[in-house]
């Protein structure tokens, strides 16, 4: 239970892998839409974004399903992983034929309320109704992501993401631009490929535990759905969860659509800069899914005291990964945007919001570490009070600088730094306040 650098690599290697995969999926989108048109991009975006918001949901609930299973695999209690695993799926599904109900029938005078373009609000729908299909499968695989990293067997993580990238690259190729006799679909061809793909990873994640993994060790050769008192008490721990996650995507949400009344370029300009940051955020990301699960299970074996250690770890390799990551990125950002759109005037005008956006990863590297840590030890509702704090700063800038100001959207984009800065901050002293440190 001591986790020096290799071993924190070892874990998050294959978390940081899947991520950057994932995200090559969401490039692969985005390169094709910005060659379809700027309304299609911008579109995308916004329905992205919607999506996402309602994905977090069930993201936040697999969170603490996975809390409880990194516990319980560090206490050596595996068959009770089993039963969390079956009772959240089975959760899920119903939360998942919710939602798909819920945007056929009130997306559009969800969005018609918040986009000003009328090309933009058709092709965001257009986009969004065949994409919401793709919940079922999404939640499933947060399901899996949940057992893998809480039971620290993080390597199929990135194959299953290979198989996500090349299902998503053939199917956008294929519907977007109505290749080898399909038809042309264009941002709707998008979102079908996304569900093909999410669909495709689902069953690879399937096949994968009945052939390489001890299932009956973990309680999954029985599936478990009688027990909501097991329900229950995940719901107890994820409700935070859902909820944070569900507002801090609502925020970036309200930043796009804010961005969107400045103008189209504007906020084709932000979908690129979205994706293309993200890129070294996937390195935070990765890392704040290490936190929780190392964090789980030294909690379960009572090893509190290696929780300052292991995060400091954790911190520096997050900035030795962002720095490498951010500087390849800044080397030449020209050719980097040209991956996204050929239209050179747009890459022009998105240069200097480029490099501000590439300044805000380093700001938020210890937030999330001790974000990740505070989700480990199963203290949710103080974890979503915290980024509540944070968002609410975030929210002001936003609304200040992008809202009241309209600034130059170089200037919008440090808006990032409010939440990042305000986030470590807060995060820090309530692990200090918690002794979490001094054991």
């Amino acid at each position: 239970m001591t986790y020096n650098y290799k071993k924190i690599w070892y874990i998050a290697y294959p978390i940081l892998t899947g991520m950057i995969i994932q995200q090559l999926i969401g490039l692969t989108d985005t390169a094709f839409l910005g060659r379809v048109g700027k309304i299609e991009l911008g579109a995308s975006a916004i329905a992205g974004v919607f999506y996402v918001m309602i994905f977090m949901l069930g993201q936040g609930f697999s969170i603490g399903a996975q809390i409880f299973i990194a516990q319980h695999n560090g206490e050596r209690r595996y068959r009770r992983i089993g039963q969390i695993f079956y009772q959240s799926l089975f959760f899920l599904f119903f939360f998942a034929l919710f939602f798909i109900l819920g945007i056929h029938f009130y997306a559009e005078n969800i969005l018609k309320n918040l986009i000003s373009s009328p090309l933009v609000l058709q092709a965001a729908l257009d986009y969004l109704y065949p994409r919401s299909y793709g919940f079922i499968f999404s939640f499933a695989i947060v399901m899996f992501r949940a057992f893998y990293i809480g039971t620290t067997q993080t390597k199929v993580l990135s194959l299953n993401a290979y198989v996500m990238l090349i299902m998503n690259v053939v199917f956008d190729y294929l519907l977007i631009f109505g290749k080898c006799g399909f038809p042309e679909l264009g941002v709707t061809g998008a979102a079908i490929a996304s569900v093909l793909s999410e669909a495709a990873s689902t069953l690879f994640f399937i096949i994968y535990t009945l052939i390489k993994t001890p299932y009956k060790k973990f309680g999954l050769d029985i599936p478990y759905f009688r027990n909501l008192h097991t329900l229950f008490r995940v719901l107890k721990i994820s409700i935070w969860t859902m909820l944070q996650n569900m507002v801090s995507f609502a925020t970036w949400l309200f930043f796009m659509l804010a961005v969107e009344h400045i103008g189209e370029n504007e906020l084709a300009i932000s979908n690129i800069l979205r994706s293309v940051s993200a890129l070294p955020f996937m390195i935070i990301n990765a890392l704040l899914g290490t936190a929780n699960a190392i964090t789980g299970n030294l909690y379960g074996a009572d090893k509190e005291k290696e929780i300052k250690t292991t995060a400091t770890r954790i911190i520096v390799i997050g900035y030795i990964g962002g720095f490498v990551a951010t500087l390849l990125l800044l080397v030449s950002p020209f050719w980097v945007m040209r991956i996204y759109t050929n239209d050179e005037l747009l890459i022009l005008q998105a240069i200097p919001a480029y490099y501000s956006s590439m300044t805000t990863y380093f700001s938020l590297v210890p937030g999330f570490v001790f974000l990740g840590i505070i989700f480990g030890v199963g203290e949710t509702k103080a974890a979503m009070y915290l980024e509540l704090l944070a968002l609410f700063v975030y929210t002001f800038a936003v609304w200040f600088i992008v809202v009241y100001l309209k600034a130059d959207i170089a200037v919008c984009w440090l808006t990032e730094h409010a939440y990042n800065a305000s986030l470590s901050l807060l995060t820090y002293l309530y692990i200090c306040k918690k002794n979490w440190f001094s054991t």
